[in-house]
């Protein structure tokens, strides 16, 4: 018998676990987390019903790796890391290329259509079917790829990893705190029920539609897009890179940079295409008052509690589930200030610089350090948030945070540069028409996560049927 106890204000709240020598000698497990009753409880009523362990059903089991000397492109092989596998989809706004050499290096854990994607480090427990689209993409040592017999549907199998009794089941195998991760043995003895076929089906429709819905609200997005770019005269630009070129004096003493790829005449172009835009331009310190978000340290990280949110949880199209959760009584602590609300823009400074998005809503959720808050200043109340937000998304600002990263992927964008950015100001004109497509791109891309919502509750009431 493990007992494990837990110690919330001056209360102690037991909890007893009672379990068999034999569990324990097929785990390898001793500690008590492992055993947790909720735990215990998944596990029961998943072998009340006809489930198998992964293993009896799997072909294949493949985890990736990231090729020697990796050098990120903006082209070649689509090579997904943990913050492109989403919960039953693949997010790919943030996707980044290697070479054919690169990708020959780790073949083996090339995606084929029909597999099934897991991640197993850091943002754990996050699943995806491969699609025909990503077929031939690869990807880097946190994340696996398997494939199952037929009895097994990928959707399905997908559905059910992103449902509470998959994830639990990832919960419960993950070893290391720093660094929690997943090993190939534990996901072999996940239990999974061996529904009709008819089911999985029927899971895979819901979910295929609600990639439907993503699709059209991508088309929006684009839409929306290029009505920026034409108004910038930027619709067909394309980005030159030259290897030769010269730089003055007094430039390289006013920017006080030595490095070559600053004064990338790309950039320069990209500049003066703002400031000779009909409409005017200004400084975004101008446009927005921005706060910081915090950093509560690894120590303070727990399994369950309020969402932390990090870059890897965040894309231009919003906070996904959060991998990091902590204390009621830290969020009560932290509320007041770093609690973004509804309307806040939310900007990346770390990481992944220059992702945006407007919230939509307020929830309980405590933002990273890595994270900017942006509220429009009294002279430009008017401006379109959505449309202020593409901008921050599109190759406009891109191009500028690419510039003051020196062209690598820098960790940090010092708030003081940020302040620096050069925005156009788009007649309000456009500004509703870009607003209006994006408001409803976000529409369908709430519908199509409700979608998926969806299948995992079908698929939880069926093992809770019985």
């Amino acid at each position: 018998m493990l007992r494990k106890s837990r110690f919330s204000f001056q209360k102690t709240i037991m909890q007893v676990s009672i379990i068999k020598k034999s569990d324990i000698q097929e785990a390898h497990r001793f500690d008590a987390e492992f055993f947790k009753p909720e735990y215990l409880e998944i596990e029961e009523r998943l072998k009340k019903i006809k489930s198998e362990k992964f293993k009896n059903y799997l072909l294949e089991i493949t985890g990736g790796a990231t090729p020697l000397g990796a050098n990120y492109s903006k082209q070649g092989v689509p090579f997904l890391r943990v913050q492109n596998v989403m919960y039953n989809y693949i997010n790919d706004n943030d996707v980044v290329f290697i070479s054919d050499k690169q990708e020959a290096e780790i073949k083996r854990s090339r995606l084929k259509e029909g597999d099934v994607l897991l991640t197993i480090t850091g943002s754990y427990g996050k699943s995806a079917p491969v699609i025909s689209q990503y077929v031939g993409s690869n990807i880097n040592q946190h994340s696996v790829r398997m494939k199952f017999k037929e009895e097994l549907r990928p959707f399905y199998v997908s559905t059910f990893l992103n449902c509470k009794y998959g994830k639990k089941q990832s919960d419960k195998n993950i070893v290391g705190i720093s660094r929690p991760a997943l090993d190939y043995e534990a996901i072999k003895i996940f239990l999974i029920p061996i529904f009709p076929q008819s089911f999985q089906i029927q899971i895979e429709k819901i979910v295929k539609f609600a990639y439907e819905k993503q699709i059209k609200s991508k088309q929006l997005h684009k839409e929306a897009e290029e009505l920026l770019l034409k108004e910038l005269s930027l619709l067909d630009y394309k980005l030159e890179h030259i290897l030769s070129f010269e730089a003055s004096k007094k430039e390289i003493d006013e920017a006080k940079r030595f490095d070559a790829e600053y004064f990338q005449p790309k950039y320069e172009d990209i500049i003066k295409r703002i400031e000779s835009h009909k409409d005017g331009w200004d400084y975004i310190k101008n446009l927005v008052n921005w706060k910081k978000g915090v950093e509560v340290g690894s120590e303070r990280y727990q399994q369950d509690g309020i969402s932390f949110g990090r870059v890897s949880d965040f894309s231009i199209d919003g906070v996904e589930k959060t991998g990091k959760k902590i204390s009621e009584e830290l969020y009560q602590e932290l509320r007041k200030n770093y609690q973004p609300k509804r309307d806040d823009i939310l900007f990346t400074k770390d990481g992944t610089i220059g992702l945006s998005y407007v919230l939509k809503e307020e929830f309980e959720i405590i933002l990273s350090g890595a994270f900017l808050r942006l509220s429009l200043k009294e002279k430009y109340q008017n401006f379109e948030k959505e449309c202020l937000v593409l901008i921050f998304n599109s190759i406009i600002c891109k191009m500028q945070v690419e510039k003051l990263s020196g062209g690598a992927i820098i960790a940090h964008l010092k708030p003081s540069d940020f302040e620096k950015f050069k925005i156009p100001l788009i007649k309000l004109k456009i500004q509703k028409e870009i607003a209006e497509k994006i408001t409803k791109s976000h529409k369908l891309r709430k519908e199509s996560k409700e979608l998926l919502e969806e299948a995992k509750r079908k698929v939880e009431q069926e093992i809770e049927k019985g």
